[in-house]
């Protein structure tokens, strides 16, 4: 047993409480991991304001830190390793064995259940429940498992990495994974947050030729055009179909939705070219009207597989072509009702809370 720290969600409406807990020492296949820093993600905020109070949680799912301890069928992780937090999937489902972890046929429960596989929980000595996303990041310590483990050079910033476990991946993974955009299509991302602007530092990569942001605040379009965007349109000052018509003399191959706006969701599919697709990422199971053969596409963590995707985003980071770094604001553990505020009012992209230092 371990006793850590870990920022607790009691109610919703209520702030995060930091308390002490205790959590079980490692299964067999299990990964104590003391993590460093770890993102505050949109679905973090999402399950805060909808959380019933029936029980308390510990959040967070863009952890990264340093291996404490492994159980002993733990095979490619050691003690002293660096490692980002993913998310979390059986590895053994029909889904999993194909390659396709982001279809796990337990990715429910998994990340969205407080349990692990087998209904138990590592942190009921203590009465509240962990295992969000298979990692409860908004703690000192984190349980996890290889699957949802990425090892990462000693010599990289964890705390500048943590956002690739969820958000930055699943953007960039939208677009380079599912929607496998080509060089020179066009593409208007709906929504200028991490996740968007992720989408479209990787439309640049890919070489899409028009990549349209559109937003509400005028200092996040900047940053989007700065970092990949070859238009920026204010939706609260212009009329957003008729700004693209005229960019490209029709409408787009491709359009993204991260605003939660079912108005705005439908707009990006009314935009889209004959035999275009659009992606909801922040309500995938909302599906706009459909017409002249224009696709929708659901999304789930970006299509990525992580141990593959993560090493190949740090890569282009590091080139030089995805600068992801841009849109983190860092903040102590002790702040995290300040950073969620931050983003929620817009002052901060990317929260990142700073648990330990590096």
């Amino acid at each position: 047993m371990h006793s850590i720290q870990a920022a607790v969600l009691h109610k919703t409406g209520e702030p995060f409480q930091i308390e002490s807990v205790e959590i079980d020492d490692p299964r067999d296949d299990e990964i104590l991991v003391q993590n460093v820093a770890t993102g505050i993600c949109h679905t973090d905020i999402m399950v805060y304001d909808n959380h019933s109070g029936e029980k308390a949680v510990i959040l967070g799912h863009e952890g990264a830190g340093i291996v404490i301890e492994t159980g002993k069928n733990v095979r490619n992780i050691r003690p002293g390793d660096h490692v980002l937090l993913s998310f979390q999937y059986c590895g053994e489902c029909e889904q999993c064995r194909n390659g396709q972890p982001w279809k796990c046929q337990h990715m429910g429960d998994l990340n969205f259940g407080y349990m692990r596989r087998d209904g138990s929980n590592a942190y009921l000595n203590s009465g509240v429940y962990g295992h969000f996303f298979g990692q409860s990041s908004f703690a000192t310590c984190s349980l996890v498992t290889e699957n949802n483990c990425i090892k990462v050079s000693p010599e990289l910033s964890l705390e500048i990495l943590c956002p690739l476990g969820c958000g930055i991946q699943t953007g960039a993974g939208t677009v380079m994974n599912l929607m496998k955009v080509p060089e020179g299509s066009s593409i208007a991302v709906f929504g200028t947050g991490a996740v968007g602007i992720a989408a479209i530092m990787a439309a640049r990569i890919v070489g899409a030729a028009v990549i349209i942001g559109i937003d509400i605040h005028q200092s996040r379009l900047e940053l989007a055009h700065e970092l990949g965007a070859t238009h920026i349109i204010n939706s609260s000052q212009n009329d957003v179909a008729s700004m693209i018509s005229s960019i490209t003399g029709g409408g787009v191959d491709y359009s993204l939705d991260l605003t939660s706006n079912p108005a705005i969701s439908q707009l990006a599919v009314d935009v889209l070219n004959p035999g275009g697709s659009f992606a909801n990422i922040a309500r995938p199971w909302d599906i706009p009207e459909l017409s002249e053969g224009r696709k929708s596409v659901g999304v789930t963590m970006g299509s990525a597989i992580p141990q593959d995707f993560i090493p190949e985003l740090i890569r282009y980071y590091q080139a030089g072509d995805f600068p992801f770094d841009r849109l983190e604001k860092f903040y102590d553990f002790s702040e995290i009702n300040r950073a969620i505020a931050d983003s929620r009012n817009g002052s901060a992209i990317k929260p990142v809370l700073r648990i330990k230092q590096e």
